[in-house]
C-alpha cells in the first residue's frame, strides 16, 4: 500500500520571483488542503526553482518569504501530468530592503489577480506604499509635494518654498514635521532640538524621479518606529540605479528655471548612480523670492532586493528671501498688495550634507538589513512675525541659527521559524543617533543685522531604541502581532546663561499590539493598538530661566507618552480597487513644544483626536490609474480649561482625487486636487481658518523616442486661497501699543504654467 501511495503522488513544479523578474531563492513553498492544514513543504533553491508532490486533488499552493507579502494560489493536481506553477512575490509595505529600481512597490490592484497576494502585505489598514508609477506624473508645486500620495496627509507653506514645509495629518497641524517621522534613502530627516522647531523636516532636497516608493504608517503601533511618528511616518526610498540617463529642463512664470541631469553606469559589479539638479525660482511675492537651489546625489550600488550593498552621499544647498505670512488687515486696508510683505529682509540659507552606507543581507528564512549614516547641516533664519509688538523701534526680525552634525545607525533582522507548528516572524533591532549641535543661536536682528543676542546654546543628545516584535500566524486566516520598544535618551545643554545649562536622562518604554483577520482572499479586518511618544527640544529639559524675560522656568518632561488605537479594512473585492477604511483615536499627555520664536519651551495641554479615512485605488486600465482620499478627524484638549477644547490649527478634513494617464501613446497626463477643510485659530473655536481647494494639472507628450514635452497648470483654476492662517497679535506702523490679534495669512501662489522638456537617452 505504501508503494502505491508513493506512485500516486505528482510533481507541481515553477519559478518565484520578485516584481522586477529577479529569482527568489529560499521562498517557503507549503501546500494546503483547504480545512485540512498543511500537508507538505518545501523551498525554492538558488535559481528560484521548486518542486513539491501532491495527489491528484485541489489544493492551495502558499509561498512565503521575509520581507515579501504571501501569494496563495489555487490549484487542480491531475493525474498523469506535471503541474507548473510559477508566482511573484510583490514586496511587503513595511519590507526594509535597499530600493533598486522603480518597479520595487507595487499596488494590490495593479496586480494580475490580486486575491493571490494580499495576505501579509500590511499590519493595518494605515500602512501602505506609494508607488513610482503614482508620482511619475503628478503635478508639484513643490518636492515636498510628494508626500500628499499619502492618504489624508497635506503640504502647505507659510514662508518661502526654501524653508521647511508645514504638514497636516491626523488632525494634526505638525508644524514643520513634530509628530510625523520621515526617512529619505534611509536616513532620518527630522531635526530634534532644532533652532526653529522640535522636529524639523526639510524635504526640499527631494528629487522626485529619483523616488523608487514611499513606505507609510499611521499611529504609534510600530515598534520599528520611535520619535516623532505618533501621527505617522514615511520612508521615501531613492532608487539604486536608472534604466536610461535622464535630462529635465522646466521653465515658467515668475523666473522658474529647473535643470535635471542623471545617470546610472555600470562601473564593476554595480551600478554607480549620479544626479545634479539646480533650480531658482522668484515666485509671485512683491518682493522677489530669489530662491536658488543646488543638489546632487552619488549613489554605488551592487547585488538586489535581498543582498546588496549601497553607498550614498547627498548634497543640498539652497538661499531666499521669505515672504512670511501677513495680518489680515495689512491687505484690507491696503498697507500692502495680497502677494506684499512687511519686512523685506526676511529669508534664510540652509545646507545638508550627508553620507551613508547600507547593506542587506538575507537568507532562506532570514534578513538582515544594517544602515549607517553621517550628516553636517546648517540653517540660518530670519523671521518677522510680529512686525514692531516687542521693539516699536527696531522691529521684531529675529536670527535662528541652527549648525549640528549627526552619526547614526540602525540595524534590523527578521526571522522566519517555526513555533508550535505555526509559522512565526521575528523582528528585532537597534537605532542609535547622536546630534552634536555646535551653535543653537536666537537673536535679535533688524535688516539681517544682530542688535543682541537672546540666547546660544550647545547641545550634545543621543537617542537608543532597541525593539522586538512577533508576528504569529494562528491560521491561515488569523495573524497576531506584538512588540515592545525600549528608548533612551540622554541631553547635554551647554548655555550662554549657566543656569541653563545641564544634563538630563528619560526612557520610555512602548508596547504594541495588533490582529489581521482575512475572512476572505478579498477582504482583511484589522485591530491595532500601541504606546509611542514625542521627544521635547533638549533646552526644555534643563532650562531655569525664561531667556527672555530673565523670570524662572519650570523645566519639562523630556519624553512625552501618546496612545493610539485603530480598526480598519482593506478590500480589493472589486475588481482593480483597493479600498481601505481606517477608524483611529490618539491621546497625547501634553501638546509639548519648544517655541524657538522666543527661546522657551510651552508645556501644552493633554488632547484626544479621532477620525476616520477612507482611502481608493482603481486601475481600470493599464495605463489608467485614479484615487481619492478622505480624512475626517476631530481634535479636542481633554484637561476643561476654560478657554476653550479646539486643538489651534488641527485640521478636520483632508480630501484629495487624482488621475494619472501612463504612456496612452504618445499622451500622458497627472490631475490633482486636494481640499484642506476650515481649522479652529484659537481654543474657544470663535476664529477659524478659510479652506482651501487647489487643481494641479500636467500633461506630457512624446515626439520622439526618448523625448517628451511637458507643461504643467499649477492652481489651475486660479483659485485666491491661503496656504496657512494663523491667529495671534502684531502690531503695525498707527497700531496701538498692545498690538491687535488679527489672522495671519500666507496666500497660494496664483496659477503658474510651466514648460519642460523631459529627455531619456
Amino acid at each position: 500500500m505504501l508503494n502505491t501511495a508513493i506512485l500516486a503522488l505528482l510533481l507541481v513544479t515553477g519559478h518565484v520571483a520578485d516584481d522586477s523578474g529577479r529569482r527568489l531563492p529560499g521562498v517557503a513553498v507549503t501546500l494546503y488542503r483547504p480545512g485540512a492544514g498543511a500537508l507538505a513543504e518545501t523551498a525554492t533553491d538558488e535559481s528560484g526553482e521548486y518542486r513539491i508532490e501532491a495527489a491528484p486533488g485541489r489544493y492551495e499552493l502558499r509561498f512565503s518569504l521575509v520581507n515579501f507579502g504571501d501569494v496563495t494560489k489555487e490549484i487542480v493536481v491531475a493525474a498523469g501530468s506535471t503541474l507548473t506553477v510559477d508566482a511573484v512575490l510583490p514586496l511587503a509595505f513595511a519590507a526594509d530592503v535597499v530600493v533598486t529600481g522603480h518597479r520595487t512597490f507595487r499596488n494590490v490592484a495593479d496586480a494580475p489577480n490580486p486575491a493571490e497576494g494580499l495576505i501579509g502585505l500590511a499590519r493595518a489598514a494605515s500602512e501602505g506604499a506609494v508607488t513610482a508609477r503614482q508620482l511619475e506624473h503628478k503635478p508639484l508645486l513643490r518636492p515636498g509635494e510628494v508626500l500628499e500620495t499619502v492618504p489624508g496627509l497635506a503640504v502647505s507653506q507659510h514662508s518661502a518654498e526654501g524653508k521647511a514645509n508645514q504638514y497636516y495629518l491626523r488632525g494634526f497641524n505638525l508644524d514643520h514635521g513634530t509628530d510625523f517621522a520621515v526617512s529619505v534613502a534611509g536616513i532620518p530627516v527630522n531635526m530634534p532640538t532644532h533652532g526653529h522647531g522640535q522636529g524639523w523636516s526639510d524635504v526640499n532636497f527631494l528629487i522626485p524621479e529619483l523616488i523608487g516608493g514611499i513606505q507609510f504608517k499611521k499611529g504609534p503601533y510600530y515598534a520599528e518606529e520611535g520619535d516623532f511618528s505618533t501621527a505617522g511616518a514615511a520612508n521615501i526610498n531613492y532608487v539604486s540605479f536608472l534604466e536610461r540617463p535622464l535630462a529635465r529642463l522646466t521653465f515658467g512664470g515668475d523666473r522658474f528655471r529647473r535643470v535635471l541631469a542623471a545617470a546610472s553606469p555600470r562601473v564593476g559589479a554595480g551600478r554607480l548612480l549620479v544626479a545634479v539638479e539646480t533650480g531658482q525660482n522668484d515666485g509671485p511675492w512683491a518682493t522677489p523670492e530669489r530662491y536658488r537651489r543646488l543638489n546632487g546625489v552619488v549613489r554605488y550600488t551592487q547585488g538586489d532586493a535581498r543582498q546588496s550593498f549601497s553607498i550614498t552621499a547627498m548634497s543640498y544647498d539652497a538661499r531666499w528671501t521669505a515672504t512670511d505670512q501677513i495680518p489680515r488687515r495689512a491687505t484690507e486696508s491696503g498697507l500692502i498688495p495680497r502677494f506684499g510683505t512687511l519686512d523685506a529682509s526676511d529669508g534664510g540659507e540652509t545646507r545638508r550634507r550627508t553620507l551613508s552606507a547600507e547593506v542587506q543581507r538575507s537568507g532562506a528564512t532570514h534578513t538582515t538589513h544594517v544602515v549607517g549614516y553621517a550628516m553636517k547641516y546648517g540653517l540660518d533664519l530670519f523671521s518677522n512675525f510680529t512686525y514692531l509688538l516687542n521693539d516699536p523701534v527696531n522691529g521684531d526680525q529675529f536670527e535662528q541659527v541652527d549648525e549640528r552634525q549627526v552619526y547614526g545607525g540602525r540595524i534590523n533582522h527578521r526571522r522566519r521559524a517555526r513555533w508550535l507548528s505555526r509559522s512565526i516572524e521575528h523582528h528585532v533591532g537597534a537605532q542609535v543617533r547622536h546630534d552634536e549641535i555646535g551653535a543653537l543661536g536666537l537673536h535679535a536682528t533688524r535688516q539681517r543685522a544682530r542688535l543682541a543676542a537672546r540666547r546660544q546654546d550647545r547641545v550634545g543628545q543621543t537617542s537608543t531604541g532597541l525593539y522586538y516584535a512577533g508576528e504569529l500566524e494562528f491560521t491561515d486566516k488569523l495573524r497576531a502581532m506584538a512588540g515592545i520598544r525600549g528608548d533612551l535618551y540622554r541631553f547635554a545643554v551647554h548655555s550662554d546663561r549657566p543656569a541653563n545649562s545641564g544634563t538630563a536622562a528619560a526612557g520610555l518604554l512602548s508596547p504594541k499590539l495588533g490582529a489581521v483577520f482575512a475572512p476572505s482572499r478579498t477582504w482583511e479586518l484589522y485591530a491595532n493598538f500601541g504606546y509611542g511618544f514625542h521627544s521635547n527640544d533638549a533646552r526644555g529639559a534643563t532650562i531655569s530661566v525664561d531667556p527672555a524675560t530673565g523670570e524662572p522656568a519650570d523645566r519639562v518632561t523630556p519624553l512625552v507618552r501618546t496612545r493610539g488605537g485603530e480598526l480598519g479594512i482593506r478590500t480589493i473585492v472589486i475588481p482593480k480597487v483597493h479600498t481601505t477604511v481606517a477608524v483611529w483615536g490618539l491621546t497625547l499627555d501634553s501638546e509639548l513644544v519648544f517655541v524657538g520664536d522666543a527661546g522657551t519651551t510651552e508645556a501644552g495641554r493633554p488632547s484626544r483626536r479621532v477620525g476616520i479615512e477612507w482611502a481608493n485605488y482603481y486601475s481600470p486600465r493599464p495605463w489608467l490609474t485614479f484615487d481619492a482620499d478622505l480624512s475626517l478627524s476631530s481634535a479636542r484638549f481633554t484637561d476643561g480649561d476654560p478657554a476653550g477644547t479646539a486643538v489651534p490649527g488641527a485640521v478636520r478634513q483632508v480630501a484629495s482625487v487624482g488621475a494619472a494617464v501612463n504612456e496612452l501613446g504618445a499622451f500622458s497626463a497627472g490631475f490633482r486636487l486636494r481640499y484642506l477643510g476650515p481649522r479652529p485659530l484659537i481654543e474657544d473655536a470663535s476664529v477659524t481658518s478659510a479652506r482651501s481647494m487647489i487643481a494641479n494639472l500636467s500633461a506630457g507628450y512624446r515626439v520622439a523616442p526618448g523625448a517628451r514635452f511637458v507643461v504643467e497648470a499649477l492652481n489651475l483654476f486660479d483659485v485666491a486661497d491661503s496656504d496657512i492662517d494663523y491667529f495671534y497679535v502684531s502690531r503695525l506702523p498707527g497700531d496701538p501699543q498692545d498690538g491687535i490679534a488679527d489672522v495671519h495669512t500666507h496666500p497660494t501662489a496664483p496659477r503658474t504654467v510651466r514648460l519642460g522638456v523631459q529627455i531619456d537617452f
